[in-house]
């Protein structure tokens, strides 16, 4: 019996490691891609290991093209990311405290109305709004990429309300008690329960706005303004040769951030998954 489970989970074990093998093998693709050349990239070869190593794919990518370094468009990216990140985490947690625990009236109404927006595709207020954006002046400029992010985000919000449903009211009638208001009882009592579902939401936002491509594409027209998606894909020319190798180095380096959030905040998204809500 012993033998039998023993062979199981050495099966369970492999069957994961060859699955998790196939699904990171892309990305082990790229990263050693970008230390070889463009013969070695485009000779159709699978192999990981590169025959030559070309460090200088990363120089090479790292100065950019018309005058502008990559330093520039992460700094841009960068700008962009992390001001939406912030304001979305801001907006989307009142808006939801608003929705999960004040009574108002037409509440339900302006609900459905947040559900709504959630189920339209990106595709159709694309372009109403560069319409609107384009006569307020806005355009070419961050403004359209961050602007919308200071309102709430219709996912955020739903996902911080089913959290905070988890949370006892009790809670909040304590505090009423003790004479705190409803920004008070905010700040002091939901907000800090909050932080599994916060950092969810910072995860899941930055990775969303630092690979966005379409709206730096629509919104941005100066290759200053550039950020890293747009940058990357400029790479890529079809009128000359492509560095396939320096674009790979770039896209490389462009993983690095979202690698990095999700490792440091990590613990706290496995809370987040695993814990009711309320802790202690």
């Amino acid at each position: 019996m012993n033998v039998k489970k023993t062979m199981g989970t050495i099966c369970y074990h492999v069957f994961v490691c060859a699955f998790g093998l196939v699904m990171i093998y892309p990305v082990l693709w790229m990263i050693t891609g970008s230390l070889k050349n463009n013969t070695e990239i485009l000779n159709g070869s699978l192999g990981l290991i590169p025959p030559n190593w070309r460090w200088d794919n990363y120089a090479t990518g790292w100065r950019g093209f018309g005058g502008v370094g990559f330093g520039n468009f992460f700094r841009n990216s960068f700008i962009v990311t992390v001001i939406s990140t912030a304001a979305t985490v801001i907006s989307s947690g009142c808006v939801a405290y608003a929705f999960a625990r004040i009574k108002y009236k037409g509440r339900n109404i302006w609900f459905a109305l947040m559900l709504a927006t959630m189920m339209l595709p990106g595709q159709i207020i694309m372009i109403p709004q560069y319409i609107i954006y384009n006569k307020l002046g806005l355009v070419p400029s961050f403004v359209p990429l961050v602007l919308p992010h200071f309102f709430g985000q219709a996912f955020f919000i739903y996902q911080m309300m089913q959290f905070m449903a988890s949370i006892p009211r009790e809670l909040d009638e304590a505090a009423t008690i003790d004479g705190c208001s409803k920004y008070s009882i905010f700040t002091r009592i939901i907000l800090p329960l909050l932080k599994p579902s916060i950092v969810t939401t910072i995860i899941i936002q930055f990775y969303w706005k630092w690979d966005d491509f379409m709206g730096p594409l629509l919104y941005l027209s100066q290759p200053k303004t550039y950020t890293v998606s747009l940058a990357i894909k400029l790479f890529a020319d079809s009128t000359s040769t492509t560095d396939y190798g320096a674009m790979f180095a770039m896209s490389t380096l462009s993983l690095l951030p979202v690698f990095l959030i999700f490792l440091f905040f990590n613990k706290y998204l496995v809370e987040g998954i695993s814990t009711s809500g309320l802790k202690g």
